[in-house]
């Protein structure tokens, strides 16, 4: 009898591919648990997820929950900044980086003041997309040589607030989206006697790849044409305010596939910047966007869930492409300016869930022995299963069997069949499936009828969470996230299995999965032992699934865990903090934002502008006032 080759961590590895999607950060240990590397320079630092679920316990922290490795949030920043200033001494281009993080990616407030932290070094800005955001990036964004930079529409209050920010002495950069945005802006700028920072955003040619291709084009939701760009730039002009214009923004999408897609933006978006300075329009930023992908499924491909360059090869791309035009065009090098979210957060958090029970395809089953007077389609499954050893026509076995179940199912409604008869029937063709299914596994060719067994035969594992609040992106775009135990990955997993969560929802299910051979309905997972726990990891969650997650079903938000690792601790971490999971809260409160601090952090900067004259008491006040009134009030546009 030939000998059973022993499971080890490298054939886990070809199954969950946590290497490749991992990126450096997490792999599985040689005692089969997920391994953390939270600063992928330091590799002696390692954290067992194991010994994290243990202490989150003996905390007495109840799971389901979301775990942030803050040292992961805080390597992200430092590599995309530094790749950039390495490639920008290699490439002897003359201008800077200065890189912003668009929050809607991550609004919760540790995750920014937490980039805002790590990225003071590098002068990282923030990037903010609606009134409410706005709000936040004032109160939080303080260095003043660093860039904030506002996207996305806008109405008068959201103007104010951008030019209450310039008055302050920050970098502040107003992009218009369309032309009636400078003419509002240009009023209450001449209104107040504050010289605005003005970008303006182009409607590209270039379209994305991806999901998101549809950022760019003609038909792209933001943005000027060609001819529109000309218009604001010269309205400027005939306002004595072309001094203001200072940056070129252009998107093509999120999550891009293609690293083709960039190397054209960058071609097109240079040319843009050239002419508009050789038109007298002395720009000194060039806003490349956001859209530096992360692998989600490890294949290293222009598949949506994935992309087929690194960060080196963007940012290279990013430089060389612009200083090749502007070289050429005999213009200076602007400071580029980025808008990566995704590639900063999507590592650091992750969803860990407890399997807490099996729902088996087919049930247990019935007894099926034999019985006197029993119905001849009984009698036939019966043959089947008892000739299907000796058998090697499987298809015939198996469109028999299909047919026979299929019968059976027409004579039970039609009351020729008893519902035991039935039940045995089910019983039998369940069990003829699971053989047809082992003989085919190592098959070079399966018929197309067939190859749905595996996913027919699988069960579904019964997870604590919703995949509504956790993962809305697999149920919205199905988008692919890697799901790994956390745990016995130096065993053999035995059960093909997809994942439901606890809502009374059908669409609460994950049924996408990464694997050896791309993407799979089923993911391998152990079996459950009575007397432990298993649980499961959802990874890149920190990107948009932090804050996307809606009320369905009144389950809100998950508790958090917060690490940090340290070389001191014997487990090479601990919980720098946990907090709790929220209900019914507004905005600001539900994204664990302090409105009161908020405001307190710009009344303290109006109050020092007022103690240096560089502003008046009453007018410190009426800011004060509106700042606080905007806090409290409407989220949307007032029309």
């Amino acid at each position: 009898m030939p000998r059973t080759k022993k499971w080890t961590i490298d054939d886990s590895e070809n199954i969950y591919r946590v290497k490749r999607w991992g990126d450096g950060y997490f792999e599985i240990g040689q005692n089969g648990n997920l391994h953390i590397t939270p600063d992928p320079s330091n590799t002696d630092m390692r954290i067992d997820f194991k010994a994290v679920i243990d202490e989150i316990k003996q905390e007495g922290i109840q799971f389901p929950l979301v775990v942030r490795f803050h040292d992961i949030l805080r390597s992200q920043v430092a590599l995309l900044n530094k790749t950039f200033q390495n490639t920008l001494k290699e490439a002897e281009y003359n201008g800077g980086y200065m890189g912003v993080y668009p929050i809607k990616v991550n609004q919760m407030r540790e995750v920014v003041e937490e980039i805002v932290d790590a990225g003071a070094p590098f002068n990282y800005g923030l990037e903010a997309g609606s009134k409410a955001e706005l709000l936040t990036v004032m109160a939080l964004n303080t260095n003043t040589e660093s860039l904030t930079i506002l996207n996305g529409y806008k109405d008068e209050e959201f103007m104010r607030l951008a030019l209450l920010s310039r008055k302050l002495g920050r970098k502040t950069i107003v992009v218009i989206e369309k032309f009636s945005e400078l003419v509002l802006l240009v009023r209450i700028a001449e209104e107040l006697g504050v010289a605005p920072i003005v970008g303006i955003r182009s409607k590209m040619t270039v379209k994305g790849r991806g999901k998101w291709a549809s950022s760019g084009g003609d038909r792209a939701k933001f943005g000027l044409t060609i001819s529109e760009m000309i218009n604001a730039a010269r309205y400027l002009e005939e306002h004595g305010m072309a001094d203001c214009l200072k940056l070129l923004h252009f998107h093509i999408g999120s999550q891009l596939t293609d690293i083709r897609a960039v190397k054209e933006s960058i071609a097109e978006g240079a040319m843009i910047y050239s002419e508009l300075h050789r038109m007298g329009f002395k720009l000194e930023y060039v806003d490349v966007g956001g859209g530096l992908g992360i692998d989600y499924d490890g294949s290293q491909s222009t598949n949506d869930s994935s992309r087929n360059y690194s960060m080196q090869e963007y940012v290279a791309d990013i430089v060389y492409g612009m200083k090749q035009v502007c070289d050429l065009e005999d213009v200076p090098h602007p400071i580029l300016v980025s808008e990566s979210g995704r590639a900063i957060t999507a590592h650091h958090s992750c969803v860990v869930t407890q399997v807490v029970g099996e729902i088996k395809a087919h049930g247990a089953g019935i007894a099926t022995k034999l019985v006197d007077g029993e119905h001849v389609l009984v009698s036939d499954m019966r043959e089947l299963i008892e000739i299907i050893d000796n058998q090697n026509n499987l298809q015939e076995i198996f469109n028999d069997a299909s047919q026979f179940k299929e019968q059976a199912l027409h004579a039970f409604k039609l009351r020729v069949i008893s519902l035991e008869e039935l039940a045995k029937i089910e019983t039998l063709y369940w069990q003829i499936m699971g053989k047809v299914q082992l003989r085919i596994k190592d098959a070079e060719f399966v018929p197309e009828e067939m190859q749905e067994l595996d996913y027919a035969l699988s069960s579904q594992y019964l997870c604590n969470f919703s995949v509504f609040q956790s993962a809305a992106d697999t149920w919205a775009i199905d988008q692919i996230l890697p799901v790994v135990p956390l745990t016995r990955m130096n065993e053999k997993p035995t059960i093909n299995c997809s994942l439901v969560d606890i809502t009374c929802d059908s669409d609460g299910k994950l049924d996408q999965f990464i694997s050896e051979y791309g993407i799979s309905n089923i993911v391998p997972m152990h079996n459950l032992k009575p007397d432990e726990d298993y649980y499961l990891g959802l990874f890149l969650t920190g990107a948009y699934q932090d804050v996307m997650g809606d009320m369905h079903n009144l389950f809100g938000r998950l508790n958090e865990v917060h690490i940090f690792s340290h070389d001191d601790d014997p487990k090479d971490f601990y919980i720098e903090e946990m907090v709790h999971g929220s209900s019914v809260e507004d905005v600001l409160s539900i994204m664990q934002y302090h409105p009161s601090s908020m405001a307190k952090s710009v009344k303290k900067m109006i109050d020092e502008h007022v103690a240096q004259g560089q502003m008046q008491p009453r007018e410190g006040v009426k800011w004060t006032d509106f700042y606080e009134d905007c806090l409290k009030g409407y989220t949307y546009l007032k029309t």
